[in-house]
């Protein structure tokens, strides 16, 4: 039997503002994986604020935005992660050498309405969940924050 602990995947999200997208994309991660995998978020022109339309519909959905701030996305992040989802960032992502890349085209909740950013959630509720269990075989999904709302 190993005495080590298995190690704990990590993904970083990425978008341009760090405002929408991968704050939305980490949080469901975060309340899914059950620290089962770590999760990151951060912007290649990160914003001053979380958009408030995305705080809001959260909030609705029980996840708390009241500590997230914009962060710029550093080569650090990637090259530490096993893997980098790309949120409408592209090119202006850093590329790390062994790092896989996925971009997930997800539209951009700022400045829309709550019915639009309620879709923009439950696109990346779906594509969280299907991730996370890619990453953790052995997880047991809770049940989705979408359905509950």
């Amino acid at each position: 039997m190993s005495t080590t602990p298995e190690r704990v995947p990590q993904v970083v999200f990425a978008c341009v503002r760090n405002g929408g997208r991968s704050v939305i994309a980490r949080l469901l991660a975060e309340h899914y994986a059950q620290g089962r995998v770590t999760a990151l978020s951060a912007g290649t022109q990160p914003g001053d604020h979380i958009h408030a339309e995305v705080a809001n519909v959260l909030g609705q959905l029980g996840l708390d935005t009241s500590h997230e701030h914009p962060k710029h996305l550093t080569t650090e992040m990637i090259a530490t992660s096993d893997l980098a989802i790309t949120l409408g960032c592209g090119e202006e992502c850093p590329y790390v050498p062994g790092v896989t890349y996925r971009d997930w085209p997800v539209d951009d909740p700022a400045g829309q309405d709550d019915t639009t950013v309620r879709r923009i959630i439950a696109d990346l509720d779906t594509r969280v969940r299907q991730l996370l269990l890619e990453l953790a075989p052995e997880l047991k999904l809770p049940p989705s924050v979408v359905g509950a709302a």
